[in-house]
C-alpha cells in the first residue's frame, strides 16, 4: 500500500497550488467575511451551521467552534444562515472590504424532533463528501428509553447501524467488527481510556453536560489517528453567556445538577455539572444483612470555563473527574478517569483559524482487602497521557478549505503494583515495571468542491511511535519462548514504528436528492487493550506496541448510495464496506494477562477482516421521528497459533443486527418513545467433551468461537410528560417513565458449566442473565 500513500501526498500537495477555481473567483479583489454562528438564547456556538450564498448557489459550514469564513469577490450577496431546530436568518451584504459578521439564531418556537443530525442543512447528507459519520444532539439522546432511567450517550450510539454492544448492558461497543479498544473516545479532545461506570452498565458521559456527539465509523479525518475502527468525538457545553440557568434530574439510581451562566459579563461563561448514584444510601435498609455495610456508588464532575479576549482570541479550560467506589468488609475497589484540556483558539486572519491544545488524561484502578489480616493487599494500576496539539484551518475560497496540524503525546503505562497492607500481611511487594512511549502525528487535508456535482475530501497523516526507557525488554522466539533480554536507560529510544495513513472521501451528486459516495482510509493503532472479558470490568490493561508487538493496521473501503424523500424529511442510505486488518492481536487459550511480567508471551498475532452492508431509514416529521437500521456483517480472523490456523469468527461477529428507534408526540406535553433491538448471538467457545487425567475431569473445548449464544432482542418503552406551557414561564419540568426490556426477555449474558453434585463426570450448563423487566422514573427540571 505504500505506493498509494505516496500518490496521496502528490495529489494533496499538488492541489494546494493548482486547485480548480470557478470563474467567479478569477477576477477582481477578494474580501473575506467571517464570524461565529451562535444560539441567541444561550450564546453557545453552533457547530455545523450552514452559511449559504444565494447568488453563487454554494456556501460553507461552521466548524466545531461555530466559526465560518468565506472569501468572495467584491459585490452584493444574500447570505442565509441556518441550523436544524433554529429559525433561518438572512443578511444582505455589500462586500467592499473584509469584515466580521457574528450571527445569533433563534430556536424555533415549534421544537423539531431531529433524531440523528449529520449537518445543519437538510440535504447535507446528500451533498457533503462525508460518509459513515453520524452526529447526535443531546436532546435527541434524552428521548431514548434508558436502562434504570439513566440517559446514556454510548447506549444511544449502540443503536446506530454498524455499531453493536460488546455485551448486555455494557458501555463497550464494536464498530464494523472491530474490538472496543479500536474506538478512540474523546471528551473535549482528551482521550477517555475507560468509558465505563458500574462495571460497564453506564458510561462516563453525563448527557446534561454534553453539547454534541459525532461518531466516525470509517471516514476518519486525517487530524485524528491512533485507532482502527472509529472515533467518538464528544464536546461539552461551553456555558450560557446570556443568563444563569440550571438543569437536573432525580432518578432511580442517580441525581444530577448542571449550572451554567456568564461570569464577569458576556466575555466569560462557565458550566459545571455533577452526577452521583446513591445505591449506598439504601443499602443499610436491605433485607440481607451481608450487604448493609457495603458501599457502592459512582460520581462524575464536568466543568468548563471559556473567556473571549476579543474576536481573535478565546481560551477554554475543561475537565472531567469521575470515580467508582465499591467496598465491603472483605474487599474494596475504585477506578476512574481524570481529564484536563486547555485550548487557545486564535484567528491569524479572517481566513486562518487555529486551535492549540494541551491535554492531560489519566485512568487508574485499585483493588484490595482491608489491612489487619494475613491476606491484606493492595493492587494499583494506571495509564497516563500528556498531549499537545496544533490544528489550523485555511479557508481559501468557499470551494476549497485546507486543514493541517501536528500532535505529540507522552504515554506512561503502569501495569500494576501489588503489595501487602500492614505488618500481618503475608504478601510481598510485586511490581510490573512501567513502560514509556512517545506518539507523534502530522497531517494535512483538504475539502474541495471540484464541480457542481463532484466534491472531494482528501488528506494524509504521518504517524510515529517510539518506545523509550527506562525499560527491561524481553525477546521471544517463534514459539513465544523467552530467548533474550535487554536493558535501556531513562529516555533512551529503543524502538520506532512509523507510517503514512491516507484518507479519501468522494461524493457525486446525481441530483439534489440523491448521491453516490465512496471513501478509503488507512489507520494505525499503537496502543492496545488486554481484556479478560467483554463485560466491562475495570481490570483492563493498556499496553504499547514494541519490539514484540507490531502496530495494528487497517485499510477500509466503503461505498454508499444516499437518497432523500418528502422534501428531505425522509433520509435513506445503503453503505457497503470492507475492512482488512493486519497484525491483529488475540490471546492464547487460558492466557494470564494480569500482573504478568511476560504478558507479551500470552499474545498471538494474525490477520482479520470484516465486511458488511448497512441500511438506514431516518424520519424527520412534525410528530413521528426516528430511524430504522439493519446491518449485515461478518468479522473473521486467522492466526497460525490459534484454532489450528483455521479461520474463526471474531468475538464481535454478529451477522444480523436490527434497531428500531421511534418517538411520537401526541401533544406538546406527551411523548411516547420506543426502541426494539435484535442481534445474532455472540460467538462462544464451549466444552464438547471430557478427559480424565490424574483422577481429575478435564474439559475438552470446541474450536475457537465455534458456537453462539442465543439471539438477543428486547423492547424498551418510555413516556415523557411535560409541564403545561405558560408564557414567560422560567421553571420547566418533565416526568420520564421508562421500561427497559418491556416483555421480560431473559437474554443470555454468560453460560457456565458446573459439575453435577452426585456425578462429577456430568456437566450442567448454567445460564446467567442480568435483567428482566426494569422500570424507572426520572424527574427532569430546568430553569
Amino acid at each position: 500500500m505504500k505506493i498509494y500513500s505516496y500518490l496521496f501526498l502528490i495529489i494533496l500537495f499538488g492541489n494546494l497550488r493548482s486547485y480548480a477555481r470557478p470563474p467567479e473567483y478569477e477576477a477582481g479583489p477578494k474580501f473575506t467575511i467571517s464570524g461565529y454562528v451562535k444560539d441567541a438564547k444561550s450564546g453557545e456556538e453552533l457547530l455545523g451551521a450552514t452559511v449559504y450564498i444565494r447568488e453563487l448557489k454554494s456556501g460553507t459550514a461552521s466548524n466545531v467552534y461555530g466559526f465560518y469564513s468565506l472569501s468572495l469577490a467584491e459585490g452584493t450577496y444574500q447570505l442565509v444562515f441556518s441550523f436544524i431546530g433554529y429559525e433561518p436568518q438572512q443578511a444582505r451584504i455589500a462586500l467592499t472590504s473584509s469584515r466580521m459578521l457574528n450571527i445569533e439564531l433563534e430556536p424555533q418556537l415549534k421544537e423539531l424532533k431531529e433524531v440523528v443530525v449529520t449537518s445543519a442543512r437538510p440535504d447535507d447528507n446528500i451533498m457533503k463528501p462525508m460518509m459513515s459519520t453520524i452526529r447526535i444532539e443531546s436532546k435527541t439522546i434524552q428521548r431514548i428509553p434508558a436502562l434504570m432511567g439513566e440517559v446514556d450517550i454510548i447506549k444511544a450510539i449502540q443503536l446506530l447501524p454498524g455499531v453493536q454492544s460488546a455485551s448486555e448492558g455494557s458501555s463497550g461497543f464494536s464498530v464494523r467488527g472491530g474490538a472496543p479498544d479500536q474506538n478512540l473516545i474523546m471528551l473535549d479532545e482528551a482521550t477517555i481510556y475507560s468509558a465505563s461506570h458500574l462495571l460497564g452498565f453506564f458510561s462516563v458521559f453525563n448527557n446534561d453536560a454534553v453539547k454534541d456527539v459525532t461518531l466516525y465509523k470509517g471516514d476518519i479525518p486525517p487530524s485524528t489517528g491512533g485507532r482502527l475502527s472509529s472515533v467518538l468525538d464528544v464536546r461539552m457545553k461551553e456555558g450560557n453567556t446570556k443568563k444563569f440557568s440550571a438543569a437536573g434530574g432525580v432518578g432511580n439510581i442517580s441525581s444530577r445538577l448542571t449550572l451554567e451562566g456568564p461570569a464577569f459579563g458576556e466575555k466569560t461563561s462557565f458550566m459545571v455539572s455533577g452526577r452521583r448514584t446513591y445505591a449506598d444510601i439504601f443499602l443499610p435498609f436491605a433485607k440481607d444483612e451481608n450487604v448493609r455495610d457495603n458501599t457502592l456508588y459512582f460520581y462524575d464532575l464536568n466543568a468548563k470555563i471559556n473567556h473571549r479576549f476579543n474576536e481573535n482570541n478565546r481560551l477554554f479550560l475543561s475537565g472531567y473527574f469521575g470515580r467508582d467506589i465499591f467496598k465491603n468488609e472483605f474487599a474494596g475497589m475504585g477506578f476512574g478517569n481524570r481529564t484536563l484540556s486547555l485550548r487557545w483558539v486564535h484567528l491569524f486572519s479572517q481566513k486562518v483559524f487555529s486551535n492549540f491544545t494541551l491535554i492531560n488524561s489519566e485512568y487508574d484502578y485499585e483493588i484490595g482487602t482491608p489491612a489487619g489480616s494475613v491476606n491484606s493487599f493492595l493492587w494499583i494500576s494506571s495509564m497516563k497521557d500528556l498531549s499537545s496539539k496544533a490544528d489550523f484551518t485555511y479557508f481559501i475560497v468557499p470551494t476549497f478549505t485546507l486543514k493541517f496540524g501536528a500532535s505529540t503525546s507522552i504515554l506512561t503505562f503502569d501495569p500494576g503494583t501489588a503489595k501487602g497492607l500492614g505488618s500481618e500481611s503475608l504478601f510481598n511487594e510485586y511490581t510490573i515495571p512501567r513502560r514509556f512511549a512517545l506518539q507523534h502525528g502530522i497531517y494535512a487535508g483538504a475539502e474541495h468542491q471540484v464541480s457542481e456535482h463532484l466534491s472531494v475530501k482528501y488528506g494524509i497523516r504521518y504517524s510515529i511511535f517510539q518506545n523509550t526507557g527506562k525499560a527491561s525488554v524481553y525477546y521471544y522466539n517463534g514459539n513465544f519462548e523467552k530467548i533474550d533480554s535487554a536493558q535501556f536507560g531513562s529516555g533512551q529510544i529503543y524502538n520506532t514504528y512509523y507510517g503514512l495513513e491516507p484518507r479519501l472521501g468522494v461524493v457525486y451528486t446525481l441530483n439534489r436528492i440523491s448521491s453516490l459516495k465512496a471513501s478509503y482510509s488507512r489507520t494505525r493503532q499503537y496502543v492496545h487493550l488486554a481484556q479478560n472479558s467483554t463485560a466491562g470490568t475495570p481490570l483492563d490493561l493498556w499496553f504499547a506496541s514494541g519490539p514484540n508487538v507490531k502496530p495494528q493496521v487497517a485499510d477500509q473501503f466503503a461505498l454508499g448510495y444516499f437518497r432523500n424523500f418528502r422534501k428531505n424529511t425522509l433520509e435513506t442510505s445503503v453503505e457497503v464496506y470492507y475492512k482488512n486488518m493486519q497484525h491483529t492481536i488475540d490471546f492464547k487459550d487460558h492466557a494470564n494477562l494480569l500482573l504478568n511480567k511476560e504478558m507479551e508471551a500470552e499474545l498471538r498475532f494474525g490477520k482479520s477482516w470484516s465486511y458488511g452492508m448497512e441500511l438506514l431509514l431516518r424520519l424527520y416529521d412534525t410528530r413521528l421521528n426516528g430511524w430504522v437500521s439493519y446491518t449485515y456483517s461478518k468479522s473473521q480472523r486467522r492466526f497460525s497459533h490459534i484454532n489450528g490456523g483455521h479461520i474463526y469468527p471474531s468475538p464481535y461477529d454478529k451477522p444480523h443486527d436490527v434497531s428500531v428507534v421511534l418517538n411520537y408526540d401526541f401533544s406538546s406535553r406527551l411523548v411516547l418513545s420506543a426502541n426494539w433491538v435484535y442481534s445474532t448471538g455472540s460467538p462462544i467457545t464451549l466444552p464438547t467433551g471430557k478427559a480424565i487425567y490424574g483422577g481429575m475431569v478435564i474439559p475438552i473445548y470446541s474450536d475457537r468461537n465455534a458456537y453462539r449464544l442465543p439471539d438477543y432482542h428486547r423492547l424498551d418503552l418510555s413516556v415523557i410528560l411535560k409541564n403545561k406551557i405558560k408564557p414567560k414561564r422560567k421553571w420547566e419540568h418533565e416526568w420520564n417513565f421508562s421500561i427497559y426490556n418491556a416483555y421480560g426477555r431473559k437474554n443470555t449474558w454468560a453460560i457456565n458449566f458446573v459439575e453435577d453434585e452426585t456425578d462429577p463426570q456430568v456437566l450442567h450448563a448454567v445460564k446467567t442473565y442480568l435483567f428482566s423487566v426494569v422500570p424507572a422514573i426520572t424527574f427532569n427540571f430546568k430553569f
